[in-house]
Protein backbone atom coordinates (compact mmCIF):
# COMPACT_ATOMS: atom_id res chain seq x y z
CA UNK A 1 0.00 0.00 0.00
CA UNK A 2 2.82 2.40 0.84
CA UNK A 3 4.53 1.94 -2.52
CA UNK A 4 1.25 2.42 -4.37
CA UNK A 5 0.42 5.55 -2.35
CA UNK A 6 3.65 7.09 -3.58
CA UNK A 7 3.02 5.97 -7.15
CA UNK A 8 6.25 3.98 -7.23
CA UNK A 9 6.86 0.86 -9.26
CA UNK A 10 8.77 -2.08 -7.79
CA UNK A 11 11.91 -1.16 -9.75
CA UNK A 12 11.71 2.48 -8.61
CA UNK A 13 11.43 1.44 -4.96
CA UNK A 14 14.28 -1.01 -5.44
CA UNK A 15 16.49 1.77 -6.78
CA UNK A 16 15.57 4.14 -3.94
CA UNK A 17 15.95 1.56 -1.18
CA UNK A 18 18.86 -0.54 -2.39
CA UNK A 19 16.69 -3.67 -2.01
CA UNK A 20 16.33 -5.86 -5.08
CA UNK A 21 13.07 -5.75 -7.02
CA UNK A 22 12.73 -9.53 -6.60
CA UNK A 23 12.97 -9.21 -2.81
CA UNK A 24 10.36 -6.43 -2.77
CA UNK A 25 8.02 -8.54 -4.91
CA UNK A 26 8.48 -11.54 -2.60
CA UNK A 27 7.69 -9.41 0.47
CA UNK A 28 4.60 -7.96 -1.22
CA UNK A 29 3.46 -11.52 -1.98
CA UNK A 30 3.61 -12.39 1.74
CA UNK A 31 6.98 -14.08 2.03
CA UNK A 32 9.20 -13.53 5.05
CA UNK A 33 12.15 -11.15 4.99
CA UNK A 34 14.96 -10.18 7.30
CA UNK A 35 14.11 -7.54 9.87
CA UNK A 36 16.91 -5.37 8.48
CA UNK A 37 15.35 -5.52 5.00
CA UNK A 38 11.92 -4.50 6.31
CA UNK A 39 13.48 -1.68 8.34
CA UNK A 40 15.37 -0.41 5.27
CA UNK A 41 12.18 -0.39 3.20
CA UNK A 42 10.22 1.33 5.96
CA UNK A 43 12.88 4.03 6.35
CA UNK A 44 12.94 4.63 2.59
CA UNK A 45 9.15 4.86 2.38
CA UNK A 46 8.93 7.18 5.39
CA UNK A 47 11.59 9.44 3.90
CA UNK A 48 9.51 9.55 0.70
CA UNK A 49 6.47 10.74 2.68
CA UNK A 50 4.59 7.69 3.97
CA UNK A 51 3.24 7.53 7.51
CA UNK A 52 2.54 4.02 8.82
CA UNK A 53 -0.60 3.75 10.96
CA UNK A 54 -0.91 1.06 13.63
CA UNK A 55 -4.11 -0.89 13.81
CA UNK A 56 -6.82 1.37 15.25
CA UNK A 57 -9.73 -1.01 15.29
CA UNK A 58 -9.85 -1.00 11.49
CA UNK A 59 -6.44 -2.57 10.95
CA UNK A 60 -3.06 -1.08 10.04
CA UNK A 61 -2.64 1.29 7.13
CA UNK A 62 -0.65 4.06 5.52
CA UNK A 63 -1.19 7.67 4.60
CA UNK A 64 0.91 10.34 2.97
CA UNK A 65 2.50 13.07 5.02
CA UNK A 66 0.73 16.37 4.53
CA UNK A 67 2.66 18.82 2.41
CA UNK A 68 2.44 22.51 3.03
CA UNK A 69 1.16 24.70 0.21
CA UNK A 70 4.05 26.05 -1.84
CA UNK A 71 6.45 23.42 -0.48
Amino acid sequence: MARAALGLGVRELAELSGITANTISRIENGNDAKVSTIEALRKCLETAGVIFIDGDGYGPGVRLRETKPGA
